[in-house]
């Protein structure tokens, strides 16, 4: 018992019961007797080979332990390192999130609209936007143009014939704005600062891929810049019978390469009712009875290698 090893041993019986608590955890003593919740009645002394190997055993467990810890303090400092480098002006920043919910769409583009400070780019194909949505987007172009913020525009020539989108240009450009159009654009996109870009959701209607990587935001700018330079400006001194041609000759590629008449409505921002208008001037144009024909009078007459037969109308035999 530890009193009487206290009284052989000269020692405290708090000693002698610090030193058994001790010697036990190691162990180098194992209890004898007693039972149930109460005291041993007895301790055996261990072999210190079997409690070294236990020893062993209790710090292999703990050094792991340790190194667990370790890494997550190596995984917490490189989040944080990641998460100081998305953040700008306190706002957290990733590289790419995908949005499906429109009303947080229309929270994010108001969030970036009301941080701009340089300049808006936007890409809109498809003809002309409803009526609804230019005139929610006037308000918050007119209010970044009043900041001085730099915004250009970029429709599909078949948007000059929709009236909403004639009003919005209108005003836009009347507060400074710049619009251009082409037959055919490279993808709807929106770009604040050159810093993000808002394309449309793959899958989901109303969504959007917001993106923040610099290297992707870069290409997509740079793709903007260079259909920029060879847009038409959207302006009552550009003839409209131009803008036709230019229809006229991308129909005439399209058709030169077999695509039917859905596909050349949805690439150039009309109903497939308009499109096949076209496509039947230009039938009568080239004096041409069926889509092969008109393929054939195409390329025998290299109306594509000069553009200049096919705007002045010269596409008889």
């Amino acid at each position: 018992m530890a009193a009487d090893a206290a009284v052989g041993l000269g020692l405290s019986p708090e000693r002698v019961a610090r030193a058994v608590e001790l010697l036990s955890a190691v162990p180098l003593i194992n209890p004898v007797g007693g039972g149930g919740d109460g005291p041993p009645s007895a301790w055996r002394p261990m072999d210190p080979q079997v409690a070294g190997a236990e020893v062993a055993a209790a710090e292999s467990r703990f050094r792991r332990g340790l190194a667990g810890i370790f890494t997550l303090w190596d995984t917490v400092d490189s989040l944080n390192a990641l998460y100081a480098s998305g953040t700008r002006d306190g706002t957290r920043t990733v590289p790419l999130e995908l949005v499906e919910s429109l009303s947080e769409v229309i929270e994010l583009l108001e969030e970036a609209s009301s941080g701009c400070r340089l300049e808006v780019m936007t890409s809109q194909p498809g003809g002309g936007r409803p009526a609804a949505e230019l005139e929610q987007s006037v308000v918050r172009d007119l209010a970044m143009i009043r900041r001085g913020i730099q915004m250009r525009t970029l429709y599909q020539h078949t948007a000059r014939h929709h009236a909403p989108t004639q009003e919005y240009v209108e005003r836009a450009t009347a507060a400074g704005a710049q619009v251009r159009t082409l037959t055919e654009l490279f993808g709807r996109m929106i770009a604040f600062d050159r810093r993000v870009v808002f394309l449309p959701h793959a899958q989901v209607k109303g969504g959007a891929a917001v993106i923040r990587d610099p290297s992707t935001v870069a290409f997509l700018c740079a793709a903007f810049d260079r259909n920029w330079q060879m847009g038409s400006p959207y302006s009552p001194a550009l003839p409209d019978g131009e803008v036709r041609e230019d229809i006229k000759l991308a129909i005439l590629t399209m058709l030169s390469q077999g695509l039917r008449d859905e596909t050349i409505a949805r690439r150039l921002g009309v109903s497939l009712r308009t499109c096949r208008k076209y496509v039947a001037d230009l039938f009568d144009l080239l004096g041409a009875d069926s889509r092969f024909q008109a393929g054939y009078l195409t390329r025998a007459r290299n109306l594509l290698d000069n553009p200049g037969g096919a705007a002045s109308g010269d596409m008889g035999g």
